[in-house]
């Protein structure tokens, strides 16, 4: 069996074309597996198929990248706009970032005019590869397209509704469209083979034969993308892709060699957990041997079933999917072995997740639940990662936007009935002080039995910003003892865990000056005591003023949205480091820019808006700066109500 992902754009008729060419010869069985992708398998010319189709939408880039790299070719489906070639650029730099072959197919060529070059030009953008046009179009009296000229066969075809294209003459008004696209097309494929260029070079026409090998050699070896055209919708153009497909899509060993690990057996293409079911993945046999309790990953595997749930025949053959339950140990997103499992390469994982929200359980006695819950989505889903905010030690989900929350609040309640609440990550300010202090605190308690008794005098002062927390002491004559001081550090480390404004204190040093002790009395608690409450009260005396993260991001951002990015970044008074060219993904550039990170969600919200959910962007944390006026006043305001 071979296998093909069919991903593009929203809107752009994915499932229909899937649904088509698996309706080519008959029945298809059919399975929607998660929400972010539906299999169908297939036959043609007597050839088993499976295609994978993958939701439109940034959200579902990992997605795409996992059921990328379980096939054996990729088929870009775009719409017939020039204008909108855009959206298809996050998937046409997934594609080849993958080395996957892909074909390129334009789909819904009855609903506009626009010409198959301007298509193919604006998708060249955002390609390294070229893409060849394989078809010119015939065109009736009021230009729209009612059939499709082979370029290598020369051959021309009038679309008929719901039936098979009907074999004509080529219309006179379409020779030399036809002949400047066929010419176009020879001379790239000249590049990849000699004797076609010493033919075109001699002026020589080359046989059918002979272009149609160099073309496939070309398509298995990804050295160019060919593009097809056609309307899924009304059957028209399928049969020539499967073709396309059937004759220039690689074989598994180009996939097998593709994941670069030794003798693999299994690739896992996606997973998902139902109520009452458990988890169930889907994989695909990359070797002989796999079957019911066998081992897989140095663990037995559970039940192994097709995807229309009836039992496959086992040892499975190489190629085939099934789905395979009671299997904790198998995640998507891996290569697998008899006894071990390799994580795929890092494009497999889509887009890096960057909203942010934290999670608590409405009913608390879910926590443990939530946890492992949200564990076991997260190793399922490559755009979602889990983590401990360590402000509040809650968990801290990072996503792909407001949608994917609503889709993971939803599976949480429905697969896992759990209910959820969703809230915006807070305490990511900070505060310093502008003045040194010095401060003399006295601790003394006796409550009968032993006492406690220690005596601090420390000196509070301002560093550098990124410089953090020091300490040292300049104690003299034995005041506090040795083994007192790492207590005096303790304390002081302490008392920086909530100033006086309410936020970590960061950039400070203290030093140790002088101080008493009591044989009997004084401990280590005793001192540490007496140097948090110290360096408290000396905080609240040393001006302490409030510190925002600031984030260097760096936007990947299709170049014909870069310059509206300038604005963007001042409305969100952020700064400006510059843009350049991205060294391997055509059509795109890196737009560089510090920005608060407060504003990182209005910066993900206004970003999706401006780019069409084409761009994204990678954040880390660069320094901190002082926050003044009304702003500064908002967010202290804010911090003594949420500790009230």
């Amino acid at each position: 069996m071979r296998c093909f992902t069919i991903l593009g754009p929203s809107q752009a008729g994915k499932t229909t074309l899937l649904n088509a060419l698996s309706a080519l010869e008959g029945r298809a069985t059919a399975a929607t597996f998660t929400d972010a992708l539906s299999v169908r398998q297939f036959t043609y010319l007597d050839e088993p198929w499976a295609g994978f189709d993958i939701t439109g939408g940034p959200d579902y880039l990992g997605q795409a990248g996992e059921a990328l790299a379980a096939s054996d070719a990729a088929v870009l489906c775009v719409g017939p706009d020039p204008q909108a070639a855009v959206l298809a650029a996050p998937y046409l730099r997934l594609v080849e970032e993958s080395g996957v072959p892909c074909f390129v197919f334009i789909n819904k060529m009855d609903l506009m005019d626009a010409r198959i070059r301007d298509i193919v030009g604006a998708l060249q953008a955002y390609a390294q590869h070229h893409i060849i046009l394989r078809q010119a179009p015939i065109r009736d009296a009021e230009g729209h397209v009612t059939g499709a000229v082979d370029l290598i066969s020369e051959r021309a075809f009038q679309y008929q509704e719901g039936q098979p294209s009907r074999l004509v003459e080529i219309p006179a008004h379409v020779q030399d469209r036809e002949q400047e696209a066929r010419a176009d097309l020879l001379e790239h494929l000249a590049d990849y083979d000699d004797h076609l260029m010493e033919e075109l070079i001699e002026d020589r026409d080359p046989a059918p034969e002979e272009i149609y090998s160099v073309l496939a050699e070309a398509h298995r070896d990804n050295r160019v993308m060919a593009a097809y055209l056609g309307a899924a919708g009304h059957g028209n153009g399928l049969t020539r892709l499967m073709k396309a497909l059937r004759h220039e899509a690689p074989g598994m060993s180009v996939l097998r060699a593709r994941l670069r690990v030794a003798d693999p057996l299994a690739i896992g293409v996606a997973a998902d957990t139902k109520r009452h079911v458990g988890k169930s993945i889907l994989i695909r046999a990359l070797g002989t041997g796999i079957q019911h309790a066998a081992p897989l990953a140095g663990d037995t595997i559970g039940n192994l079933s097709g995807i229309d749930g009836k039992p496959v025949a086992e040892p499975l053959a190489p190629g085939t999917l099934a789905v395979a339950v009671k299997s904790d140990h198998l995640n998507p997103g891996l290569a697998y072995t008899a006894q071990d499992s390799t994580p795929l390469p890092g494009w497999t994982h889509g887009r890096p997740p960057a909203y942010a929200r934290l999670l608590s359980p409405a009913n608390e006695r879910d926590d443990a639940r939530l946890s492992a819950a949200l564990a076991r989505m997260a190793a399922s889903d490559p755009g979602m990662e889990t983590t401990q905010d360590p402000a509040t030690g809650q968990l801290l989900v990072w996503l792909q936007g407001p949608i994917h929350l609503r889709r993971v609040l939803a599976k949480l309640a429905e697969d896992f009935g759990i209910a959820a609440e969703e809230h915006p990550v807070s305490g990511i300010y900070r505060e310093t002080i502008t003045k040194p202090v010095d401060t003399h605190h006295r601790h003394r308690k006796q409550s009968g039995g032993a006492g406690q008794f220690a005596d601090v005098q420390v000196t509070v002062r301002p560093q550098g910003r990124g410089a953090g927390f020091a300490f040292d002491e300049t104690v003299k004559g034995g005041a506090v003892p040795r083994n007192y001081i790492p207590a005096v550090e303790a304390g002081a480390q302490e008392a920086m865990v909530r100033g006086p404004l309410g936020f970590p204190v960061v950039d400070v040093a203290v030093t140790l000056t002088d101080g008493k002790h009591h044989a009997v009395d004084s401990s280590d608690h005793a001192f540490r005591t007496a140097a948090r409450n110290g360096v408290r009260e000396a905080l609240e005396q040393a001006g302490a003023v409030v510190l925002q993260p600031i984030d260097r991001v760096d936007i990947h951002v299709p170049s014909v949205y870069s310059g509206s990015l300038v604005a963007l970044a001042s409305s969100l008074k952020g700064q400006v480091l510059g843009f350049e060219a991205h060294p391997r993904a055509r059509g795109w550039d890196v737009f560089q820019a510090l920005i608060p990170a407060a504003a990182k969600e209005e910066l993900f919200q206004a970003l999706g808006g401006l780019s069409h959910g084409t761009a994204w962007f990678e954040a880390r944390f660069d320094h901190y700066e002082e926050l003044h006026g009304k702003e500064a006043d908002r967010v202290r305001q804010a911090r003594a109500e949420e500790l009230a």
